[in-house]
């Protein structure tokens, strides 16, 4: 029947058809239609809850085996092209499959099933004149029951099923019940196939929370160190002791780098357990403590916030700030800077102004600016609006508002 690409093993996995007390081993006794719709039922309980790709087809074929009691199975999935991209087994031994060799390519019956996309029922496999044999260690097979697994006229795999152990061959009944479950099967595949694309886009946006993370705090961190280690140099022969102390300072503000590292990692901004106007602050001396610009910090309206934004809103809100004044540090070649946080009723309001050389905001937004970029995102983020007010030569006003929690349901 082919090789699987990966075997999920279910040991101890139990027969779904009922089997009396006083059956001799190795005998079957064929169900009525009670036990029909019970081991349906089973079967398609047992795939119903199963999220993960590779788990949810392993349970599937063993499933649909059980169902009709077939000594073998297989669950083949393909691409676009028709090319099989997935091959399942159930009822193989590990070690015979590895024997077996590849993927099937899709030659033969297999490929007549997923060409045509229709059942097909055959007593014996090598009088049919689709079959293309069988390669050298593969198990012998006589009776085969194929069937298509389709959902919203999409077929997303099929299934394969050999030798009837109570029978010589698969019966119409068989082939309805196994359609039955193909239904099922399909909205399972689906759901599982849904499930492993929403994981993928949650660490692609992990990812990049990560990396806007590092530049936002990080990065711009490390700059500030560089801009108060420039002139050290010079300062060793004009104040020696001065020198020495911004170096000291710059090796804490490593530290302190290295700190906020890992608290990125976890997802939390800096001196989280100092609360946001001491997270303000301290990242705002931080960034210009080194520079010659004249800081004034107006952050009432921060200890106001405590309890009426959720931990991952104060985050961006620092983010924002600490974006805003990395610019104004690099960029803007300003005397004065002003960082402040009002609160206006349920409105929150960040501001970050300079009076340095401005910049033309449309002209930034073409170039896809990464800074500004980044201000946007998180301003959406926390259900914000971002405002740009700038000229060149006129200095620069960000602001961000952003909705909070009433006092009253704060007290």
């Amino acid at each position: 029947m082919g090789h699987a690409a990966r075997s999920v093993a279910t040991p101890g996995a139990a027969r779904l058809l009922a089997v009396p007390d006083d059956a001799r081993p190795g005998s079957l006794v064929e169900p009525g239609p009670a036990d029909t719709l019970l081991a349906l039922d089973r079967a398609t309980r047992a795939i119903a809850g199963e999220l993960d790709l590779d788990r949810v087809l392993q349970l599937i074929v063993d499933s649909v085996r059980d169902l009709v009691g077939s000594r073998y199975a297989a669950l083949g999935t393909f691409d676009a092209s028709g090319r099989i991209e997935r091959f399942i087994t159930s009822g193989i031994d590990p070690a015979v499959r590895e024997q077996i060799g590849p993927l099937p390519q899709g030659h033969g019956l297999l490929g007549t099933i997923i060409r045509e996309g229709r059942a097909l029922r055959i007593p014996d496999i090598a009088t049919h004149p689709d079959s293309f044999g069988f390669p050298a260690h593969h198990p012998p097979m006589h009776s085969l029951l194929g069937v298509p697994i389709g959902i919203a006229g999409a077929i997303v795999g099929n299934f394969y099923l050999t030798e009837k152990e109570s029978a010589s061959e698969f019966s119409a009944a068989d082939q309805e019940l196994v359609e039955r479950f193909a239904g099922h099967a399909a909205i399972a595949i689906q759901n599982a196939r849904l499930h492993h694309e929403v994981q993928k886009l949650a660490i692609v946006d992990e990812r990049l929370r990560i990396s806007r993370d590092l530049h936002d705090g990080v990065i711009q961190g490390i700059y500030a160190v560089s801009l108060s280690l420039e002139e050290v140099l010079d300062l060793f022969d004009e104040d020696r002791a001065a020198a020495l102390e911004r170096i000291d300072r710059a090796i804490d503000r490593l530290h302190t780098t290295i700190g906020d590292i890992r608290t990125f990692i976890v997802g939390l901004g800096p001196d989280a357990d100092s609360g946001l106007p001491g997270a303000l602050e301290s990242m705002a001396r931080e960034l210009l403590g080194g520079t010659l610009i004249n800081l004034t910090l107006d952050l009432a309206g921060a200890a106001e916030l405590g309890g009426r934004v959720t931990p991952e809103a104060a985050h961006e809100l620092s983010q924002i700030a600490r974006e805003a004044l990395s610019n104004v540090a690099r960029h803007s070649g300003a005397r004065q800077a002003v960082l402040s946080v009002d609160v206006d009723d349920n409105v929150a309001t960040l501001r970050i102004e300079d009076d340095g050389v401005g910049f033309e905001p449309r002209e930034a937004r073409g170039r896809g600016h990464f800074g500004l970029a980044n201000l946007r995102g998180r301003a959406n983020a926390v259900a914000g609006s971002l405002q740009i007010e700038s000229q060149p030569g006129k200095g620069t006003r960000i602001i961000v508002r952003m909705p909070i929690a009433s006092a009253e349901s704060h007290t």
